[in-house]
């Protein structure tokens, strides 16, 4: 794990011990994490794992105050990842209405890596859960029962987004979609722009209960 990624789980540990202002607090650690980095699913998914493993680390081994503090972080980071896909969702937009040739491998690719956020959201979790006090592990599987009955923000956002894009595709974009010239690395360069737009367009809120 670099500096980076510790400093973030050292962050989102002190604030979950804190108890204060969790959500909002664990949402801005996200944010700036990811818009440090291009938005890559790699990436992505390294801040995933820091802001998780420092959200455990920091759970009270009480039921109430952790399961709270665990409602809390996770909403943090869902809402963070459901950013993370409007960005993407954006910069595929940019890149087929101002470049001359746009890759169907670099969008099928984009579109692979917003259908993998939920999947990716739950598992990390799961991993956590596995390694953490009795109390979080119990807490993570009550969670992970619900989430993959009932769906999450960032699951039910990637999918309108990807019908969204499909209609793209398929309306007068095909053209557009056949050449090489845009790469994945290039479109998470652009999503990070937009996600770093998008972060500071929610800086300051108020604190959610």
């Amino acid at each position: 794990m670099n500096d980076t990624m510790q400093q973030v789980e050292k962050e989102v540990r002190e604030t979950v011990e804190s108890g204060v202002d969790i959500y909002e607090r664990v949402r801005s650690i996200t944010l700036k994490a990811l818009t440090e980095r291009t938005l890559d699913i790699d990436n992505i998914k390294d801040v995933m794992e820091s802001v998780l493993k420092g959200m455990s680390d920091g759970l009270s081994h009480h039921y109430d105050p952790a399961k709270h503090a665990f409602k809390q972080s996770t909403e943090a980071l869902d809402d963070a990842l459901t950013k993370t896909a409007e960005a993407s969702k954006l910069a595929i937009e940019e890149a087929a209405a101002n470049v001359d040739e746009f890759s169907s491998h670099d969008f099928k690719r984009a579109a692979e890596d917003l259908k993998s956020l939920e999947g990716l959201f739950l598992d990390t979790i799961e991993t956590v859960g596995r390694h953490s006090n009795e109390t979080a592990s119990k807490i993570a599987r009550d969670f992970l029962s619900h989430a993959r009955a009932n769906g999450t923000a960032v699951g039910k956002q990637s999918q309108i987004i990807l019908e969204g894009l499909d209609n793209l595709r398929i309306s007068g974009q095909q053209a557009v979609m056949t050449g090489a010239a845009v790469t994945t690395s290039a479109l998470a360069k652009i999503a990070s722009g937009f996600l770093a737009g998008i972060a500071e367009s929610l800086n300051p809120e108020k604190p959610r209960k």
